[in-house]
């Protein structure tokens, strides 16, 4: 695949990926909750032994939010390293815009809150996603040099 397309194809999944994220922030309070007492309840069956309990549904929803963010981190990452060869510090600027937003959104969602623990969940899975693509980029190119030089 030409890097042309493969800029493209990134873009397209980013901007999926932040319709996502912000789409979850616009939908009310009580049905993001039953999305997530589903959710609750799924993982109940497969992992019985946990509790179907507020502290469940609670790290489910952080987890959620860190993985989101990591998925972003990924993407944008990997449309830097096509364009750059390296990430740009800049990039974390983004991440920790797109949070913002994020929680900003759901200020004015009904019974939705606003959290700067999840902003900072948020940046935190965007950094993880920055660094994962960031290590396998290094990793493939330090084994394509030292493939070379043998």
């Amino acid at each position: 695949m030409r890097r042309t397309h493969l800029r493209i194809l990134l873009v397209v999944f980013i901007l999926m990926n932040l319709a996502f994220i912000w789409g979850n922030s616009a939908v009310a309070g009580d049905q993001s909750s039953e999305v997530s007492g589903s959710l609750v309840a799924l993982l109940h069956k497969l992992l019985p032994f946990l509790p179907e309990n507020e502290l469940v549904q609670t790290v489910l929803r952080k987890l959620a939010h860190f993985a989101e963010f990591a998925l972003l981190g990924m993407l944008c990452s990997g449309l830097a390293v096509l364009d750059w060869e390296r990430v740009p510090a800049g990039l974390l600027g983004v991440g920790l815009a797109v949070a913002c937003i994020d929680e900003t959104i759901q200020l004015y969602v009904p019974g939705r809150a606003s959290s700067l623990l999840d902003v900072w969940i948020d940046a935190a899975g965007f950094a993880v996603g920055l660094i994962v693509i960031l290590i396998g980029n290094n990793l493939f190119k330090n084994k394509r040099v030292w493939r070379k030089s043998q």
